[in-house]
């Protein structure tokens, strides 16, 4: 049984979440504004479900908001399809997005598949690889002194990449490693994770994920 916040404008949506959800045995907590939730109310869950087009504050500025201070899954139900939204909203902190309107196996399973995701084994370590230490347990990256400000889907880039360090990984492999085979984000995030990654390297004086052109990319 997971711990389960939603938060809707539309209260017939959330009962249509918290109905769908309560069947997998989960604990739903359902919230119609998002303005006036404190850090306190949205920590200790194990996933949050957050609409995008909500009045006065909308999904995207809530989840930036608050990603800092929560490091379980946030996935968007949202009616925009536009690939530009999409992008937004994942390089926002998000984790996955679902699309509205929704079916009950689809929200069951895709809720689901990110929660057994995000209990897999911890392997409770660190680890040095070309000069950037990673806290497994933490999932954190630090080099030198300074952590790097890392979005939770552009640390599991960085740690897959690190983890196979000279291997060469297509976009569509680093993307199932990040979503899964259930995933329904759009491939292209994974070029702007790794802008974003590369850039927030960049202020260390360090690349070390290349672009292997018409393949894909690599840790060095």
């Amino acid at each position: 049984m997971a711990k389960i916040l939603a938060i809707d404008d539309d209260k017939d949506i959330l009962t249509l979440i918290r109905n769908i959800l309560q069947r997998d045995h989960h604990l739903v907590s359902i919230e119609h504004q998002a303005e006036c939730l404190t850090i306190d109310n949205v920590q200790g869950y194990d996933l949050i479900l957050l609409d995008v087009m909500m009045p006065n504050m909308d999904g995207f500025t809530f989840c930036k908001k608050i990603r800092s201070f929560v490091d379980c899954p946030i996935l968007f139900l949202t009616a925009k399809s536009e690939e530009e939204d999409i992008v937004q909203g994942l390089m926002n902190g998000g984790d996955d997005y679902i699309t509205k309107p929704f079916g009950v196996q689809v929200l069951s399973a895709r809720v689901n598949a990110h929660l057994r995701r995000e209990h897999r084994d911890r392997t409770g370590s660190k680890q040095t690889i070309s000069g950037f230490t990673f806290d497994f347990d933490s999932k954190e990256v630090w080099f030198a002194e300074e952590k790097l400000l890392l979005t939770k889907n552009e640390y599991k880039i960085c740690e897959f990449l690190a983890r196979h360090k000279g291997r060469v990984f297509t976009r569509e492999e680093i993307y199932d490693e990040v979503y899964g085979l259930d995933g329904n984000a759009l491939h292209s995030t994974i070029t702007e994770f790794i802008r974003a990654i590369r850039k927030k390297c960049k202020a260390c004086n360090e690349i070390p994920i290349k672009t292997v052109w018409g393949v894909g990319y690599k840790w060095e």
